[in-house]
């Protein structure tokens, strides 16, 4: 039996009721931040697992997570959206990486997408994450040893993300202050869940201000080389024409921005 605990933390809008705890296939502890209309507290045992659902009307991804975290009590707390389906016994999966690699803080596990258009990075084997690689993955995979996040007080941003002043970022900033921070991340190739990817709660189409919010999150992690890494960023998606030099542009505006708000 271990001795580690475990908590899912899910991050959603617009429930009516527990309804959502089997639709993502959970079996284990939860705790259910709903974003809606109005402020309430239920709690539920189901399948002899403690289930908490808090409903706030407020709006922000990085808000939600936070929330969650507060309230969380357990060893290793695991972030999910709620379009995603957990695999059976991903609770014991998650723990017993844990106890099999103490040296790790975090852990990004595998998420498989539904969606063929909108695939998600394969992780071939367990290794250590680095500022660079964390780049591409959100947390809605990420299990972290609670009280590590705690006593570095990290959390994550409230001016980044779906419902904040700039509509992505939120999972790249935070990863960033973990390893910042001192926190060891690494990658397991172990699946715990598929996601359907159908929608997007930010992401609207590639208009201006999606460029202008990405400069802005370049200068958010890369204070000093943010201007470079934007225009790398540019020519490496789209060579060198009259589309990256107005990317770079609307990259630029959005450091901008950034910057003279600290």
């Amino acid at each position: 039996m271990s001795k580690l605990s475990y908590q899912i933390l899910v991050s959603t809008m617009h429930q009516n009721d527990f309804s959502l705890y089997k639709k993502m296939n959970l079996e284990s502890d939860a705790i259910i931040i709903d974003q809606c209309q109005e402020n309430s507290f239920d709690e539920r045992v189901i399948s002899k697992n403690n289930v908490k659902m808090y409903s706030f009307a407020e709006r922000g991804i990085g808000l939600s997570r936070n929330t969650a975290l507060m309230r969380a009590t357990a060893d290793i707390v695991e972030f999910a959206d709620d379009d995603m389906i957990f695999v059976d016994g991903y609770q014991q999966m998650v723990i017993e990486e844990f106890e099999k690699h103490p040296e790790a803080d975090a852990i990004l596990f595998s998420v498989k997408s539904l969606n063929s258009e909108r695939p998600l990075l394969t992780i071939d084997k367990f290794s250590r994450v680095g500022k660079i690689n964390a780049l591409k993955y959100g947390c809605a995979r990420l299990a972290v040893r609670r009280e590590k996040i705690l006593y570095n007080n990290v959390s994550f941003s409230l001016l980044f993300g779906g419902g904040s002043k700039y509509s992505c970022g939120e999972d790249t900033i935070f990863l960033q202050d973990c390893i910042k921070a001192g926190l060891r991340i690494y990658k397991s190739p172990i699946l715990v869940a598929s996601v359907k990817q159908d929608s997007s709660s930010w992401f609207s189409g590639y208009t201006d201000k999606y460029y202008k919010d990405k400069g802005s999150l370049f200068a958010a992690i890369f204070p000093i080389g943010c201007y470079f890494y934007a225009i790398i960023t540019a020519v490496k998606n789209n060579g060198i024409s009259c589309e990256t030099r107005n990317k770079i542009k609307l990259y630029f505006e959005g450091i901008k921005e950034f910057k003279s708000q600290q």
